[in-house]
């Protein structure tokens, strides 16, 4: 197999637009194999199918799933890889219980009792309010349902969210603005048929390495498509674009509103389309009249030619597909700038159409689970909790009470759980199978949060994470590939993943822990039946099948038996559907009306809540909505003390913080440290030379790291996120400080609460 570090992305194997993606398989196993377990990678949102190979007891490899629809048998490194995390030598294997200031290994019993005591007080003395929940975007559908069902249904706690806050909030909320409900409106085999790609705000060549392949092997066929990147950075995918807009951070939705501008003014625009399926069109065409090549070059740094540049390409296409990720969703305006990437496809009529679309992309492989179970800010099967009848049908469904589940207010988001925790008000904090100790904005505050002598603090985790090292119960995780369940990826499609082998020591399921704190806790439904009524992941997939049912995210044609032994599949999918659905809104009819969509929107400018007559009174009644908004300076832009840009983001070798990519000896050796990096201009003006030691500060904080010089734009740091504490020993940064989150600061979107962390002010200087 060709050196997959070296050579990330693999051979090439073009294609003609309209034609098959080829099949590769990629596979990387540690000596021979005695059986094939079907499962799918769980390093990125892409969801590639594989295989696990086993051999006494172990995983031993993985290779990629021919049949899939997803990867066609290709991996990135990290799926080549990362399994190896499985079998580390520092895998939790029984529970771990503060005492006397260490944590020190006990039973489960003792260990769940603890947590069930410190529930039951809280409960009785201070409330649902007073305990909270922070979740994932890596476990499974299961995982997730189950939780949901025993915070809202069981506990009645509006403090439920997940890492994907800091992912994807964005994601499905501009989806949710724009169309009414969450869900991708394309598919990824849409790539083989568009004449036209335009990326916002997302690095495919690092974040998803084998969809740059799929793009890459289209790129490299006859028929190409054009491409435009808008990203601050020079990355290998905007290395292969015809337009690369290298904007200054913080200018997204100047730059979008620019290309809608010029997309009115010369008519490439499909006014039928517009005038029968779309409301707001009138506003955004004043909203945008401003922002012509010449302000929008003053605004965000590019070429005004450029800018006119792109927009034609956008205005001859034929086809065009459009991808969006982090670099718009963590940062300024973040939804206000989502919505200006679909205005773009709506305003072209290009959407629901073999070829022609959106993907809000995911950054985490269950991301879109999150959503729709419930854990991420909204209730389970996208339903409105400002929507009376759908709390009804889902009290119903778990036979509880409506004001039983909280419904007062919109979910807490993450950020807001921090800080009620903060604040006192929540006194009782569950993190499964995330590290905010390193991922979360401004570090030093997180950790003095999370070391609070009031909060309890329960982390579930397969490592010793920074976040565990704080805590005062630590409850030992199975891994994927140790148990059964399904996860949902970026474009909707549904893998099964099976249990390979079994967890190391005592370590459980997150759904069977769940279950166990629901037993303990006594949870009944208003009957005075236990709560959760499944014991197996089967059972709980079956209960989720029935939330679905006519929901948007209907799953009720699946099953684990149809999706065993062959490719994933997409929902919708049901009776209508039974083979799933490529893309959504093919008949251009959008989820917009009040009594089916998910959410009835806000102002994109200042996050104002719209009500249900608010919403009716816009009449979009499936439409989609063109949601328009004017261009503001970032928070924090670059000033004298402080006279740089920073921006954070992925390296192709890691995931997240580094828990099981760091355990992967190919990938850490690859990218074995933080680094900073700098354009060759500001390198020379500061006389930095490559590899220098650096310290990047800003008002909150500092990273050490050594210098990288690129040709990348001036004014803007580089430094990637991954990097924590926890192979140094410590829980922070005692020695040499290097997590990118030391200089990210507490604000975040109003409309989607995902934190700002791509735009800071920093200054460098040799350390």
């Amino acid at each position: 197999m060709t050196d997959r570090i070296a050579d990330p992305w693999g051979p090439r194997t073009p294609y003609p637009r309209d034609g098959e993606w080829p099949v590769r398989v990629d596979e990387h196993t540690d000596g021979p194999v005695e059986k094939w377990i079907q499962s799918a990678c769980t390093l990125c949102s892409h969801g590639c199918a594989l295989d696990l190979g086993v051999r006494d007891g172990r995983v031993v490899g993985v290779r990629g799933r021919s049949v899939d629809r997803v990867n066609h048998g290709r991996l990135g490194p990290k799926g080549l890889y990362g399994w190896q995390a499985l079998n580390a030598d520092d895998r939790l294997v029984r529970p771990l219980v503060r005492r006397g200031g260490e944590l020190v290994e006990m039973s489960w019993d003792e260990a769940m009792e603890l947590v069930v005591e410190r529930s039951r007080e809280l409960l009785a003395t201070k409330g649902p309010g007073s305990l909270g929940f922070y979740t994932s975007g890596q476990l499974f559908l299961e995982d997730y349902y189950t939780l949901a069902l025993v915070a809202r249904g069981g506990i009645g706690t509006n403090h439920l969210d997940g890492n994907t806050r800091l992912c994807t909030a964005t994601a499905g909320q501009s989806l949710k603005e724009t169309f009414g409900c969450d869900g991708q409106p394309a598919g990824l085999h849409d790539i083989e048929a568009c004449d036209t790609i335009l990326h916002v705000g997302i690095n495919t060549a690092e974040t998803q390495t084998v969809l740059w392949m799929h793009e890459l092997d289209r790129l490299r066929g006859p028929d190409p498509p054009r491409t435009i990147v808008i990203d601050p950075r020079r990355t290998e995918s905007a290395r292969a674009a015809e337009v690369h807009l290298a904007i200054a951070p913080g200018t997204n939705l100047a730059v979008l509103n620019g290309l809608a501008q010029q997309l009115l003014e010369h008519g490439w625009v499909d006014r039928e389309f517009v005038d029968l399926h779309t409301i707001g069109v009138a506003a955004l065409e004043q909203t945008v009249a401003s922002y012509t090549p010449e302000r929008v070059a003053e605004i965000c740094r590019v070429p005004a030619e450029d800018v006119r540049r792109a927009a034609q390409i956008l205005g001859e296409a034929e086809r065009l597909l459009t991808f969006v990720l982090q670099g718009v969703y963590q940062s300024h305006q973040a939804t206000a700038s989502a919505c200006a990437a679909n205005n773009l496809n709506l305003l072209r009529g290009m959407i629901g159409r073999y070829g022609a679309g959106i993907l809000q992309m995911n950054g985490q492989p269950t991301a879109q689970n999150t959503r729709e179970t419930g854990c991420n800010g909204d209730l389970p099967g996208f339903r409105n909790w400002q929507n009376e009848a759908h709390v009804a049908e889902l009290a119903s469904l778990w036979n509880v009470e409506p004001i039983q589940i909280p419904h007062w207010g919109p979910p807490t988001h993450a950020l807001e759980i921090f800080r009620y925790a903060e604040q006192g008000s929540i006194e009782f904090l569950w993190v499964s199978g995330t590290n905010p100790a390193v991922s979360l904005p401004e570090l030093s505050r997180i950790r003095s949060i999370l070391a609070r002598e009031q909060l309890f603090l329960v982390v579930s985790d397969a490592y010793l994470t920074e976040t565990a090292r704080l805590a005062d119960v630590v409850l030992p995780a199975a891994l994927w590939g140790e148990k059964t369940g399904t996860f949902t990826n970026t474009d909707r499609t549904v893998h099964i993943s099976e249990q390979a082998v079994e967890p190391p020591g005592e370590a459980r399921s997150d759904m069977e822990i769940f279950l166990d704190y629901a037993r303990r806790l006594d949870l009944r439904d208003k009957d005075g039946r236990p709560l959760v009524k499944w014991s197996t992941p089967e059972e709980c997939f079956d209960a989720w099948r029935e939330c679905s049912r006519g929901r948007p995210c209907d799953y009720t044609g699946l099953s684990y038996e149809k999706l065993r032994g062959g490719s994933g599949i997409q929902w919708p999918c049901n009776e209508a559907a039974p083979d799933g659905t490529e893309r959504l809104y093919a008949d251009h009819v959008f989820p917009t009306f009040p009594e089916i969509c998910e959410d009835y929107g806000h102002d994109v400018v200042t996050g104002a809540t719209l009500s249900e007559a608010d919403f009716s009174a816009l009449a979009p009644n499936g439409r989609a909505i063109l949601k328009a908004a004017e261009w503001t300076p970032p928070h924090e832009w670059a000033r004298e003390e402080y006279p740089l840009s920073l921006t954070t983001g992925r390296t192709i070798y890691h995931f997240h913080t580094r828990t099981r990519t760091g355990r992967a000896p190919e990938l850490q050796a690859a990218a074995p440290d933080v680094w900073a990096e700098l354009s060759s201009a500001d390198a020379e003006r500061l006389g930095v030379a490559e590899g220098d030691l650096l310290r990047v500060s800003s008002p909150r904080g500092s990273v050490v790291a050594p210098a990288r010089i690129r040709d990348g734009r001036e004014g803007v740091v580089f430094v990637p996120f991954h990097y924590g504490y926890w192979d140094e020993g410590e829980a922070g940064p005692d020695g040499r400080p290097r997590a990118a989150n030391e200089l990210t600061m507490t604000i975040w979107d109003p409309v989607s609460k995902q934190p700002q962390l791509k735009t800071a002010a920093v200054k460098v200087e040799r350390a």
